[in-house]
């Protein structure tokens, strides 16, 4: 359901523009249109929004370092969040320049190294006694032994591919020599050595001084965003007011939730405040806020995930949440998995906030309720066959609920054309509301003719029979006469047309996406059975390591098995819900979410 809106435009004298709107935060209950106009001349708000980006960013960055570290393994100073900004680029630039200095060091020391280490001023010394000291390296079928003779030549290291030798020789005596002169560091290889080591301690000091500036920052970060995000939403409302009668009036627009318009009137007519509440137009941008019971509520973070309806058409949340919890179970399908999600509650809640933060442990119960529902059908406890347990009670169980592989198919097949049918009939109920019932009469057109092709084909009746055929007749009228409305009768033919090409593609491919709830409640109980005989068929004679290996191999394997299908059975239904249903229940979506003008007094990430 969507919640009925008011719009909402407010007079006010400039004088009286800022404790007005301070009384409005106050509220907390109208959605102001915000607008360009002002705000993008405004410097100190573009700085105070490129803050807010930073300390946020920063946020991020420091918020997991905190986690396990204790408030008293540091001493805390107050911290206020800029200095902790200026704190963090210092080490985030010393982080930079040591890996840079390490790079060229660790370049440095490739090349020092098949000299060993000497101090580059006993060659000056050499040099300043008339002597040059040249170093070389060539291959070694290159290497002439005339020049040791001859250059004075002295090997420092040979290996299968190369020599590397030096040259002792006078200052100006010229030397032809065909190997590679190497340009050496001016500095000894322990010094390189020691200044990496001294790198490595520096950088090493570096994950200590971030958590302890995580734990003295993260508090003060988070003060200091809540309180600059306020400001910039002030800024923001402020900046967009319309400027009237020479700037000594400004108008502001707004939404409101028509249940709170009476107890909102009552506080601004106090104020002396001049307002007028309006009924939406069909071409306003209305807030979409979702009011919907504690059941549907649970699954408003798809929805959103999504995007929101528009204002005048229906909101499908309530419509698709029990598809969507039964589509969740097939895909897992195991009782023992379905009964771990809610015995270890807070654990699967957090794994399930993994794929949306938004999810809550009422959803993971009825997920959970659903897996082990769904998992009757197969009998599956923990990939172990329960129904082969030889008990009166599972065995009435089997009898009632076991059913094979092609069963399952044809159900995951006949739950897809349910979902679309009754998504076709919402359709028509959406297009009767925004449109008119006429816009309606193909679309209900189309819904007859399958529904009625499909019971006669099931139930084996004759496409002969009068009910039948009258049904049929009475169908086609709407789909290829009515179909646009006050349109001429040619373009209703063609449109038909191209509708019957559309849905004869279109919707056997839709149907067939379904077979996913089967495949992938199959896939996952193959895996789990695998793990079981993995675990059994490996363990060791020797019963403590037996037992060891064989709980490690179940323990890990179902926790993979866990976790890969849990994704699969909230990704998969999602694709049914938004590609398949949302297309023929005719959603368009598009939204823009109501989001009052207030105060935040507590921090959101």
């Amino acid at each position: 359901m969507i919640t009925k809106m008011k719009k909402l435009i407010f007079l006010v004298h400039n004088k009286e523009y800022e404790p007005f709107l301070e009384q409005l935060r106050s509220l907390g209950v109208v959605h102001v249109i915000k607008k360009q106009q002002g705000a993008i001349q405004d410097a100190e708000l573009h700085n105070d929004i490129n803050m807010l980006g930073r300390l946020r960013s920063l946020l991020r960055e420091l918020s997991p370092l905190t986690k396990g570290s204790s408030n008293e393994s540091f001493s805390l100073e107050p911290a206020d969040a800029y200095s902790v900004l200026e704190e963090y680029d210092v080490l985030m630039d010393e982080k930079a320049a040591l890996e840079q200095r390490l790079q060229v060091l660790s370049r440095d020391r490739a090349q020092l190294l098949p000299w060993g280490d000497f101090d580059p001023a006993s060659l000056k010394r050499l040099v300043d006694a008339g002597y040059a000291i040249n170093f070389y390296t060539c291959p070694v079928r290159d290497f002439n032994e005339e020049w040791v003779s001859k250059y004075g030549v002295v090997e420092i290291l040979r290996d299968r591919q190369k020599v590397n030798f030096v040259t002792v020789t006078y200052v100006n005596e010229e030397i032809d020599i065909d190997a590679e002169i190497c340009r050496l560091p001016q500095t000894s290889l322990s010094a390189v050595e020691r200044e990496i080591a001294d790198i490595a301690e520096r950088q090493a000091a570096i994950p200590g001084k971030l958590s302890e500036l995580a734990v003295r920052g993260v508090p003060a970060l988070k003060e200091t965003i809540l309180a600059l995000d306020n400001k910039v939403d002030f800024s923001q409302v402020r900046l967009t007011g319309e400027h009237l009668a020479d700037d000594h009036l400004l108008l502001l627009e707004g939404w409101i939730p028509e249940k709170a318009v009476k107890e909102t009137a009552s506080a601004l007519d106090l104020r002396g405040v001049f307002y007028e509440v309006y009924d939406p137009q069909p071409d306003d941008d209305i807030p979409i806020l979702l009011k919907n019971n504690r059941f549907a509520r649970l699954f408003e973070p798809l929805t959103k995930l999504y995007m929101l309806p528009t204002y005048h058409e229906l909101d499908l949340t309530l419509f698709f949440a029990p598809f969507f919890m039964l589509f969740f179970g097939l895909c897992l399908g195991d009782m023992g998995y379905g009964l771990l999600m809610i015995v270890a509650l807070p654990v699967m809640t957090k794994l399930f906030q993994l794929i949306n933060p938004d999810f809550t442990k009422g959803l993971v119960v009825l997920f959970g309720a659903s897996t082990m529902l769904c998992g009757l059908l197969s009998g599956s406890f923990f990939g172990f066959p329960l129904y082969d347990i030889d008990i009166p009670f599972i065995q009435s169980m089997k009898n009632l609920f076991q059913t094979d592989n092609s069963v399952m198919f044809t159900l995951s097949l006949a739950i897809g054309v349910v979902q679309i049918l009754f998504g076709m009939g919402l359709k028509a109920v959406n297009l009767t509301i925004q449109c008119g019932f006429k816009s309606a009469l193909s679309t209900i057109g189309w819904l007859v003719l399958l529904i009625t092709v499909g019971v006669s084909a099931l139930a084996g009746i004759d496409f002969k029979n009068p009910v039948v055929m009258t049904l049929l007749i009475l169908s086609l009228i709407p789909i290829f006469l009515l179909n646009s409305p006050g349109e001429n009768i040619f373009l209703n033919i063609g449109l038909g047309l191209w509708d019957t090409y559309n849905m004869a593609t279109g919707l056997l491919g839709d149907v067939l996406s379904y077979v996913r709830l089967f495949a992938l409640g199959l896939s996952g109980g193959i895996l789990a059975n695998v793990f079981n005989q993995m675990a059994i068929g490996m363990r060791p004679d020797n019963p403590v390591a037996g037992f060891i290996v064989m709980a490690l191999i179940f323990v890990i394997g179902h926790a993979l098995n866990i976790f890969m299908n849990i994704l699969g059975a909230i990704v998969h239904p999602m694709r049914l819900t938004f590609v398949e249903f949302f297309k023929n229940a005719g959603f368009t979506g598009g939204g823009t979410e109501y989001r009052p003008f207030s105060r935040k007094t507590e921090f959101t990430d």
